[in-house]
């Protein structure tokens, strides 16, 4: 009796430390993935103001991500996808890849970096529904708090920082399209959690992004020659930042995303994203394009106590994952 319960214990004592180091990982993945993120909002700004058009951005992207998951799932085991998962990763792609980063751009030709990230810190609340509504994930006090501090953290930089946001009826579309770009991605996390925890990130991506980019196809042609970037006399800037659109924001965090959501809820991964709003600040003032005011450090506090609100709650209460059961 007391091998049996000394066995148990020992079980016990290795599934907990499991579950700690599966939830590390996946709360490193996401922060990397929204470090990349954050920096890729000014980045992309950048260029389509001057050297691209979002829908040539967006198709370039899809064309590099297909290419490089496809290539990288040659050097892997093969992971055979259940029709029905299949369809999923169709529709997540749709939603996840093509659309939210076509509505990214789309919204960031319009408005500033800091303003479209601030919409996207309601990304939690959106997730938070939506998870109550489809994965029946309950709604704690505690996670109701942590959304409550990162998106005040992350209205302080609109409402009392001096950005460059555009006004008017331009403004506004931009804000429209951050909104879309919210209830795809939101959709996108909540949609793809099953499947992200099912398969390696590799297989999701390179099915995401393959649907993605037969999507986007039948453009690409018109599309890429009217891109100004590669029809002008530019400077070597435009490329360096494409390279990083594509090699990090493309590649690295689109891997990170499955790799997190393999690991975490679908709301303890949007409640992230608001460290975007922070990022883009400070890229902005790096550059000479805003300020360091005292509202700044207030809401990174702010924050990143949203973010402790959240995932410490998950990591002393959730159970082990299990790969590829």
């Amino acid at each position: 009796m007391s091998k049996t319960l000394t066995g148990n214990n020992s079980n016990w004592i290795r599934n907990i430390h499991f579950m700690h180091k599966e939830n590390q990982q996946g709360l490193l993945a996401i922060l990397g993935a929204n470090i990349i993120f954050g920096l890729n909002i000014p980045v992309t700004k950048a260029l389509v103001a001057q050297w691209m058009t979002p829908i040539g951005y967006t198709t370039i992207r899809m064309f590099f991500g297909t290419l490089v998951f496809w290539a990288a799932s040659l050097l892997m085991r093969s992971e055979k996808v259940h029709r029905n998962d299949l369809v999923l990763m169709f529709i997540g792609g749709l939603m996840g890849f093509l659309g939210t980063q076509f509505l990214f751009s789309l919204s960031l030709e319009y408005t500033s970096p800091v303003v479209f990230s601030l919409i996207m810190a309601l990304t939690p609340a959106v997730v938070l529904l939506l998870s109550a509504m489809f994965l029946k994930e309950a709604i704690p006090a505690r996670k109701i708090t942590g959304i409550i501090l990162g998106i005040s953290g992350a209205a302080l930089i609109i409402l009392l920082g001096k950005s460059n946001s555009e006004n008017g009826a331009h403004g506004a579309l931009g804000i429209l399209f951050a909104f879309l770009c919210v209830l795809c991605y939101s959709g996108y996390l909540v949609l793809t959690r099953r499947i992200s925890v099912k398969y390696q990130p590799v297989t999701v991506a390179k099915w995401m992004f393959l649907v993605s980019a037969v999507a986007v196809f039948p453009f690409s042609t018109t599309v890429l020659n009217e891109q100004a970037m590669f029809t002008e006399s530019t400077a070597l800037l435009p490329y360096v930042l494409l390279a990083f659109a594509l090699l990090f924001s493309t590649t690295l965090a689109f891997f990170l995303m499955p790799f997190a959501l393999k690991r975490l809820e679908a709301s303890v991964v949007s409640i992230f994203m608001n460290l975007q709003p922070i990022i883009a600040s400070v890229v902005a003032m790096v550059v000479g394009q805003d300020s360091l005011t005292w509202d700044k450090p207030l809401a990174a506090i702010l924050v990143l106590a949203g973010v402790y609100f959240v995932s410490t709650e998950r990591l002393s209460k959730r159970k082990p994952v299990v790969l590829n059961a």
